[in-house]
């Protein structure tokens, strides 16, 4: 290993460590464990020096700011350079610094000992009236993920978080669903505009009822065939949960063909569907290529073709056709164990047994896309639109 000198970085028992000094600790600085001795260490050592470096010459600090010992900023701050927060997927890490971002004016510089009921009913009950009822529950879900963390690092009582006896306004959960015709109609439109992989996207999200995510970010290695059909393995992004999508034969043609229009070879662990890209027109520009899709670029593609294909009015989203097909098996009947097995995620109860007796049912995926068929038919024949019912005679 290389022979690294940073100042303030000592190395024990293969560990570095970032020590102050009490000049250093009179300023708010502490001791920062920087994990085992290695590059990732020393990049960590020299962030905090080159903190210390600012504060010491009166710059204004660019970075994080450096909260007093033992309060709620200090604690987030050394979650944040632990093991257990870097094995967050980067959305998670993105929801903490989102529900931070409400916590740290109030609360930042306190102990949170000393945080009381009252306080964090009024913090709540603000950003229910100023951001909502859907960002003040992603702070309030912060907080508690947060109180046990401090609790863990001895900080405030364990299981003796105060914002428990607040209920939380839930946001109305969506119940939005697509019909068949609707998807094709949305694929044939994004074919004809030029969003080829957003097509693509579409088609495989109806067939497999995966999330956006799971089939933005699909690639080659992924792709498997049985005796009976083809598509797609994975772990799930957000439960881990294994999940074999099937795909129906219109489908997989659309991808093979998509696939070979790309005019290169993908590598297994590329992305498979990607941006339109921008070709020059009459007025010139410069020429783009077309890239693995992103979460924002994928919402704002799919909401300009909802609109080119629907109108202005229409605001379902990419998200609703996953619940589609859970609404469609259960219509025809499947088990919650087959839906389960087809959605790859424990909807079931038994969710320990079906991890390991049933990792990939192809029989059950089997069983929910045949219920599928079958649920689409019945809800194909019912007109389930609420009118209203006139009760009352005409007025005279």
């Amino acid at each position: 290993m290389a022979d690294i000198r940073l100042k303030h970085y000592h190395v024990r028992k293969g560990r570095g460590y970032w020590l102050v000094t009490p000049k250093m600790r009179a300023h708010g600085f502490e001791n920062v464990r920087c994990g085992p001795d290695g590059a990732q260490a020393w990049a960590i050592a020299q962030e905090w020096e080159q903190r210390w470096q600012r504060a010491r010459k009166g710059q204004e600090v660019s970075q994080r700011k450096v909260y007093p010992r033992n309060s709620v900023g200090y604690a987030f701050e050394r979650f944040r350079h632990t093991n257990e927060w870097a094995r967050k997927p980067s959305r998670t890490r993105e929801d903490w610094d989102r529900g931070w971002q409400y916590i740290e004016p109030v609360f930042g510089d306190l102990n949170p000992s000393v945080v009381s009921f009252e306080m964090l009913d009024g913090w709540y009950s603000k950003w229910c009236k100023v951001k909502g009822v859907g960002e003040a529950g992603r702070a309030m879900k912060t907080w508690r993920a947060l109180y046990n963390v401090m609790a863990a690092m001895k900080l405030c009582q364990p299981k003796q978080d105060p914002s428990l006896a607040i209920r939380k306004t839930s946001v109305r959960g969506r119940t939005e669903t697509w019909t068949e015709g609707e998807v094709v109609r949305l694929v044939k439109g994004a074919w004809r505009a030029g969003y080829r992989g957003l097509a693509c996207i579409i088609a495989v999200a109806w067939d497999t009822s995966f999330s956006p995510v799971d089939v933005r970010t699909l690639t080659p290695a992924q792709a498997m065939q049985t005796a009976k059909e083809w598509g797609f393995l994975i772990d799930r992004t957000k439960s881990g949960e294994s999940a074999f999508g099937t795909l129906s034969v219109r489908t997989q043609r659309l991808v093979v063909g998509y696939v070979g229009s790309l005019g290169v070879t993908l590598l297994d662990e590329a992305p498979i569907f990607r941006s339109r890209g921008f070709a020059p027109g009459p007025k010139g520009g410069r020429p783009r290529a077309g890239v693995p899709y992103t979460k924002d670029a994928l919402v704002d593609d799919f909401a300009d073709l909802r609109r080119l294909v629907f109108g202005d009015s229409e605001k379902r989203r990419l998200m609703d056709m996953r619940r589609s097909g859970a609404v469609e098996a259960n219509a025809g009947g499947a088990s919650v164990e087959a839906i389960s097995a087809k959605m790859g995620n424990s909807i079931d109860e038994n969710k320990a047994l079906q991890r390991t007796y049933m990792p990939v049912n192809l029989v059950a995926v089997r069983a929910a896309d045949e219920h599928r068929r079958k649920g689409r038919k019945l809800l194909g024949q019912e007109h389930n639109e609420f009118k209203k019912l006139k009760l009352g005679g005409e007025k005279s």
